[in-house]
């Protein structure tokens, strides 16, 4: 009785430890390469670095802090502007000129 108990028990656990493996190739991403699509090194000095503000940073993301920063404004515009007092408007501007420039690089020449 014992002997079927260990081996229902062995059985259990590799069946874990293959499902635990699963789970690690699902929820960890894929090594990503240094260079991305707009060509800047996201290495250990990339920006951004967490995959939070990568996604906050991509498209979709995007338009909705702008949604919620119009809500915010619409709402609360006394608390809006004193939080927009916090970001650092430098950093922000060259994203948005280096969004640009990678926006007119990117566009297709008009050819008729």
């Amino acid at each position: 009785m014992k002997e079927r108990d260990a081996a229902a028990r062995d059985l259990i656990r590799t069946r874990l430890a293959q499902s635990r493996e699963e789970l690690r190739t699902l929820l960890d991403p894929p090594p990503r390469p240094l260079i991305s699509r707009e060509g800047s090194a996201r290495g250990l000095g990339g920006f951004p670095r967490s995959r939070t503000m990568q996604m906050l940073m991509s498209g979709r993301g995007l338009g909705t802090v702008g949604a919620l920063a119009g809500g915010l404004l619409i709402a609360r515009p006394a608390l809006a502007l004193r939080l927009l007092r916090l970001v650092p408007a430098s950093a922000v501007a060259k994203m948005l000129m280096a969004k640009a420039v990678s926006a007119l690089k990117s566009k297709p020449p008009n050819g008729g």
